[in-house]
């Protein structure tokens, strides 16, 4: 099951979501089709054209935005005068909720990839009466465990790379939350240092998630790295902003509150946060689940397996009306 044809937007807009923000959006497929909402991952990277073949668009109203601070939102990431006190978990989640209503949308699909399913699945526990199904892929969920594992864990892997990451940070903070060491880093004074920080986290990011030769490109954009970089650390550095939670993290800990909404959890085989467990758990204690294991691709929703088991969920999900 292939990709859907490219298509482009039949109507977009920024909106104006408060503290000073507006988040670019754009609508297509058919208008009267089944509403569905694309959330992006990163934190940081903004949406791209190729989220829309995911989708039929005979049957779907597909609605993509970038989230605060990245893509076409302004005021943009990378700018040092961007407050990031008023980009959290919270924040998106009423963004969402601004644009569901500004376009008019009862109920949609969620579809995430990696934060975006952090997001994704955060959005359906607090508003589990809008959302319809969700697609979710590149599982994560905002724990502690997770950010330790990729700014940490992964060190035992990828040891020099690792040792590059970790000695642009302060001796006597290496041993602590690297996210937040770097996010430090990326809000110094000194336009030098933060672009050092944001070059050493993006080199890291290449080596522990390897990727395909467009998504590394962008790191090569001074305004993209830079805004990706002061993002993702933001949130790793702060607990995904979702507060306190078990020793699974609140996700996990509030699943049950994903009843009775219907999911489709599609992860690579070689996705190294299947080292924790996290998408099995979700799929267990989430009964309304289901998981696809893609043998051989990793941390990446352009694989040609992931693509065809998104779309076949889709697909399905199209018929539910």
């Amino acid at each position: 099951m292939s990709l859907y044809p490219e298509i482009e937007p039949y109507e977009s807009g920024m909106l104006g979501v408060g503290d000073g923000n507006h988040v670019h959006w754009e609508t297509c497929g058919n208008p009267d089709g089944k509403p569905a909402v694309v959330l992006h991952g990163g934190p940081g990277s903004g949406c791209t054209p190729y989220f829309r073949r995911l989708f039929d668009p005979a049957a779907y109203r597909i609605v993509l935005l970038d989230q605060r601070g990245c893509g076409r939102s302004t005021p943009h990431a990378s700018r040092y005068d961007t407050d990031m006190s008023v980009n959290t978990t919270a924040h998106l989640i009423t963004d969402l909720e601004q644009l569901r209503r500004h376009l008019g949308i009862d109920r949609w699909l969620v579809w995430g990839v990696s934060w975006g399913s952090v997001l994704a699945l955060r959005y359906a526990q607090t508003h589990p009466g809008v959302v319809s199904e969700t697609v979710l892929t590149g599982v994560a969920t905002g724990s502690d465990a997770e950010v330790e594992l990729l700014t940490r864990g992964l060190g035992r892997i990828f040891p020099d790379a690792f040792e590059q990451f970790r000695s642009l940070v302060p001796a006597d903070e290496r041993d602590g939350n690297l996210a937040a060491a770097y996010n430090r880093l990326l809000e110094s004074p000194d336009p030098e240092v933060r672009e050092r920080a944001a070059r050493a986290w993006t080199d890291w990011e290449t080596a522990m998630v390897p990727a395909p030769p467009r998504s590394v490109a962008r790191y090569e954009d001074p305004v993209f790295r830079m805004g990706f970089a002061r993002t993702v650390t933001h949130y790793w550095g702060n607990g995904h902003f979702l507060g306190e939670g078990d020793d699974e993290g609140v996700i996990l800990r509030d699943a049950h509150l994903l009843k009775g909404i219907p999911g489709t959890l599609v992860q690579g085989g070689l996705d190294f946060g299947n080292l924790l467990g996290i998408v099995w758990r979700l799929h267990q204690a989430w009964p309304d689940s289901e998981l696809v294991i893609v043998g051989d691709t990793g941390h990446n929703a352009g694989a040609t397996g992931t693509a065809e088991a998104m779309v076949a969920a889709t697909d399905r999900y199209a018929r539910r009306r």
